[in-house]
């Protein structure tokens, strides 16, 4: 599974944003923390990349590598031709702009003692966006389309909110300078399953209505599925497999992926769950991963070969789907 290669990459000239051999490490008292450990991968405009994984696969680290906060070991970000490692102080502050990133925990991410309305204008008065007039209407117009009542939730503060409608407030605000792309690290997770579906909704509707590229983390499959136009899963700070999301849940070519399918919980009381294909052992600790392919002590199909050798990104099964596998589920693309 745990693989590099770059077979999956589209041509840079017609991508928004596009990740090259990305690194990203942590020191420790232990040792260096590999949390992304050379991926690559790119996202088209207006379309929506979904990131997969387990805890602690790297997925937030990938989303916070892009955004150069903090900037990565080694690897390149191009957004829009421009490598984004390569800039520093006011030109990478205004870069970011068009970068926008909407947190996990919607209640924490916003300013307790602030009112919303300050909250949301906040970005527009460090960048001199409009007069004070200009910049109301703006938040006014923001908070509108998120589906709250600016006249109601403007003077109010965030703790007067549910956690659901923080989050509105948060996607309010990651609006509101107009960016091109948006990062949602894990957006819903910290949601009842019923506000899950509508701000998941509600992010469709603002990728449609501002024209909007997103990168969606993730770790509930059966959410990713509903919002992506294209699919990739991490595993130990490596991807292993890239498609589009008709084919990765109906044919998954890795056994990592088929194992996360497998764990999504059937609404019925009356199906027993299954034990087949349940991964065995331990996850192994990014700071002494395993040799060559980094599943392989967990997978029921490793080899010797595993052990000696790095998978690379190959095309296998339906167009679009790439793989890192020696024995992937399904049969590889000329």
């Amino acid at each position: 599974m745990a693989g590099t290669g770059d077979a999956h990459l589209r041509d840079p000239a017609e991508v928004l944003l596009r990740v090259e051999e990305l690194t990203v490490g942590f020191e420790t008292d232990a040792g260096v923390v590999q949390a992304v450990s050379g991926i690559s991968l790119d996202v088209l405009p207006g379309e929506t990349l979904g990131l997969v994984g387990e805890s602690g696969c790297g997925k937030s680290s990938t989303g916070k590598a892009v955004l150069q906060l903090p900037p990565p070991t080694s690897g390149r970000v191009l957004f829009e031709g421009v490598d984004l490692t390569a800039l520093s102080g006011r030109k990478l502050r205004e870069v970011r702009t068009r970068l926008q990133c909407v947190f996990q925990d919607p209640i924490s991410s916003l300013n307790p003692r602030r009112r919303v309305r300050d909250i949301v204008r906040e970005p527009l008065r460090i960048w001199d966006r409009g007069d004070a007039a200009e910049q109301l209407e703006r938040v006014d117009e923001v908070l509108e389309a998120v589906g709250l009542d600016a006249a109601t939730a403007g003077p109010r503060r965030p703790h007067e909110f549910s956690g659901g409608q923080c989050q509105r407030i948060s996607i309010a605000r990651s609006l509101v300078l107009d960016p091109t792309l948006l990062i949602c690290d894990e957006p819903v997770s910290a949601l009842d399953v019923s506000v899950q579906a509508q701000i998941l909704n509600l992010l469709e509707d603002m990728k449609a209505r501002y024209g909007l590229t997103m990168i969606f983390i993730a770790h509930d499959l059966a959410v990713v599925r509903s919002i992506s136009d294209r699919v990739a899963v991490m595993y130990l700070g490596k991807l292993c497999e890239v498609g589009p999301p008709t084919a990765l849940y109906s044919a998954p070519a890795h056994p990592y992926t088929d194992a996360l399918l497998r764990s999504i919980p059937v609404p019925d009381p009356t199906v027993r769950p299954s034990s087949e294909g349940l991964l065995r052992g331990d996850l192994p600790s990014p700071v002494d991963p395993p040799s060559g392919c980094r599943f392989r002590t967990r997978c029921a199909r490793a080899a010797e070969r595993c052990a000696e050798e790095e998978p690379k990104m190959r095309p296998v099964g339906q167009p679009g789907q790439f793989v890192a596998c020696h024995f992937p589920l399904v049969e590889p693309r000329p």
